[in-house]
């Protein structure tokens, strides 16, 4: 793999783009706390709160917590992996704070942010991994021929864009929307339609999983997994497609990427790994599938993805040792900025995936 794996994000970094969200007192006495223990800040990414505005605050990580440690899981026991390689490249990338969902009045300022770093993993969990040696362990995953080999599933279905003039929609939420002319069930689409361009086999899942009841949108979108499973077992890869928010106070951040002249929306791949005690012996074997994509993205367009995100949490990733979130954009992309986003992506992902079709 010709880039270095893991992105630690430097303090500089994080405080001059804290400053520019507004947040100068709370960066100095972050400085302050940082400077007295000697802690390294490693910056992480997270999952969109997805709360209606009038409710209290959930969390994708919570939401999953409390509703998948009642499904009778063996908890999973963390394991000691190898310690980071010494080698691993520095680079510096600005990671905005995560974005409250806010009444469809406002309208906030939208700034432009582009996190890249090639293929490299912003790790949330306290699991150290050799990622080159992971890496340089291969897939044994194969896909079957003439059978299904993909499928796409929204947990958010509702998620939305930033609305312009050629792409309005009628809001159930802050940039939510059951059309889906108009939310992230649009962009799985698109991606479908793509992949199967490189024969690539999908079934694409259009259900509204967190409409009106955003709790429990894991169990009912893992539910539906389950029976697609057990419908096509050749179904080796499992995408969960979601769209990210970013941003702090009155300001949100749109993710881009430029290929060729045009501005795209970045990508994001996120493995859970259940080290908050469900159930996923199997987690490794995703994370080597991203790996794996996020290589084929960075040789073709290297500002298209943003790093891997390693969480805690498992979001229905144990059904399957191909599966993962795929975030595309931010709330303040609009929908054709998306669009784009997840063409580059089949572009660079779909003849890598077509490798392990079977003869």
């Amino acid at each position: 793999m010709k880039k270095g794996i893991v992105s630690v994000l430097l303090v500089g970094a994080a405080m001059r783009l804290a400053m520019l969200a507004g947040a100068g007192d709370a960066v100095s006495e972050w400085a302050r706390e940082i400077s007295s223990d000697g802690s390294l800040i490693t910056a992480t990414l997270s999952l969109e709160l997805g709360s209606k505005p009038d409710s209290p605050q959930i969390s994708d990580e919570q939401e999953q917590s409390e509703q998948e440690l009642t499904d009778n899981s063996v908890p999973e026991s963390p394991e000691t992996v190898q310690e980071l390689v010494s080698t691993m490249q520095v680079k510096v990338t600005p990671t905005p704070e995560k974005q409250e969902e806010r009444e469809p009045e406002e309208t906030p300022e939208i700034l432009t942010t582009t996190i890249s770093a090639g293929v490299s993993v912003t790790n949330d969990t306290s699991f150290d991994i050799d990622m080159e040696a992971l890496a340089a362990e291969g897939l044994s995953m194969r896909l079957k021929k003439d059978e299904p080999h993909v499928l796409i599933v929204h947990t958010h279905s509702s998620e939305a864009y930033t609305q312009d003039p050629f792409d309005r929609y009628e809001e159930s939420d802050a940039n939510r929307t059951e059309d889906t002319n108009y939310n992230v069930v649009r962009v799985g689409d698109e991606l479908a339609a793509k992949l199967e361009e490189f024969g690539i086999n999908v079934i694409h899942d259009r259900e509204i999983y967190d409409y009106p009841s955003y709790t429990g949108s894991y169990t009912r979108s893992g539910e539906a997994v389950e029976n697609y499973l057990a419908e096509y077992p050749s179904i080796a890869i499992v995408i969960d497609l979601h769209r990210d928010a970013l941003g702090s106070g009155d300001v949100v951040y749109k993710t881009k990427a430029e290929v060729q002249g045009q501005s795209s929306a970045q990508v994001m791949l996120l493995i859970g790994t259940g080290e908050n005690g469900l159930y996923h012996p199997n987690w490794r074997e995703n994370l080597k599938l991203a790996l794996y994509m996020q290589n084929a993205m960075d040789d073709k367009y290297p500002t298209l993805a943003r790093p891997i995100a390693l969480k805690k949490e498992r979001y229905n990733q144990h059904l399957t040792t191909g599966s993962m979130i795929i975030e595309v954009g931010s709330s303040g992309n609009t929908l054709s900025e998306a669009l784009l986003a997840i063409d580059l992506f089949a572009d660079s992902v779909g003849p890598a995936l077509a490798e392990l079709i079977e003869d």
